[in-house]
């Protein structure tokens, strides 16, 4: 039993929401509140239930758009252009091997799907747009998050250390952590701690990545012949590019985009402190050593050889 799970519901939210505010602060960067968030989760469980979930994905989505205002449209055009390759190859490398891998490891096919898409496009968000069409279960779907998980709060460590170590120029860490990190979350966050140029092109390619979750989840449907005909898209992509387009065309206005863009930060902090709620070690341990196996090969997979070609190849 967690320490603070026997006092009254309504002081364990007065502590959750005193970790949340200390979040807001400027001594808080996005890694260390998923750091707290994960140490409040080992003390105490969650106290606002399923809504905490529900507020989570909304605030990111907010965060997400509010950074768009200090993206230009015409530089994200250029990056996006140059990272669509690289892109398109990766995602069907990754999913490749992945089911490969799955297969080899003798992991459970829907859950080996699961972590591929979810590798290869964007994390749980690729993950909740494909469980209804192939009709997994809840536990399936509850083990491929848990993989993604752990792995984004790996990467969100890991990379800004990597990509100074390895003397990564800004363009290529934000490239490099849009293509290899699953989720937005932590692509955001680890971009943000490299740098602001490394995090605008981190997001745009991010986001753009993202869009491929519309004919996977077809192609899928195809496959699995699934009754669902329903695919969700991630229409806060609209949301962002709208900010884009704002922010480039109206630049008179730089002073308010740049309380938005300081509030989207806090936003992305607070979000990571809040899915860091959600990682106790039971969760860890409730994974499983095969999937767990199968997610973090075809993560080094994919990050290496992203990595090779940002730094060493000569063309996208």
């Amino acid at each position: 039993m967690k320490l603070f799970n026997s006092i009254p519901l309504v002081y364990r939210k007065i502590i959750f929401i005193a970790f949340l505010l200390v979040c807001l602060t400027p001594f808080i960067d996005a890694p260390l509140a998923l750091l707290l968030g994960f140490l409040l989760a080992q003390i105490m469980e969650q106290p606002f239930g399923k809504s905490n979930a529900k507020f989570t994905s909304l605030l990111l989505k907010i965060s997400v758009v509010g950074l768009g205002f200090g993206i230009n449209l015409t530089h994200a055009m250029e990056v996006g252009k140059e990272g669509i390759l690289l892109t398109f190859l990766s995602i069907l490398v990754t999913l490749i091997c992945g089911l490969l891998l799955g297969r080899l490891l003798k992991v459970n096919t829907k859950i080996s799907f699961l972590l591929s898409g979810g590798t290869a496009i964007c994390g749980g968000s690729a993950i909740a747009a494909l469980a209804p069409i192939i009709k997994a279960d809840e536990k399936q779907i509850s083990v491929a998050l848990g993989v993604i998980f752990v792995l984004n709060s790996v990467a969100l460590f890991l990379f800004p250390f990597l990509g100074h170590l390895l003397n990564m120029s800004q363009h290529q860490f934000g490239l490099w952590s849009a293509i290899a990190i699953h989720d937005t979350s932590s692509v955001v966050g680890a971009s943000a701690k490299f740098g602001h140029e490394a995090l605008e092109i981190a997001t745009t390619v991010k986001l753009e990545r993202a869009l491929w979750i519309i004919p996977l989840s077809i192609f899928t449907a195809i496959v699995y012949k699934g009754e669902s005909k329903s695919i969700k898209i991630p229409y806060f992509i609209g949301f962002f590019i709208l900010a884009m387009c704002i922010g480039t065309f109206l630049p008179q206005l730089k002073s308010v985009y740049d309380i938005i863009i300081v509030c989207a930060k806090k936003g992305l902090t607070v979000t990571l402190f809040l899915i860091g709620t959600g990682l106790s070690l039971n969760n860890i341990k409730s994974v499983g050593a095969r999937p767990l196996i199968q997610g973090v090969m075809l993560w080094l997979f994919i990050s290496s050889i992203s990595l090779f070609f940002i730094l060493w190849g000569t063309h996208f």
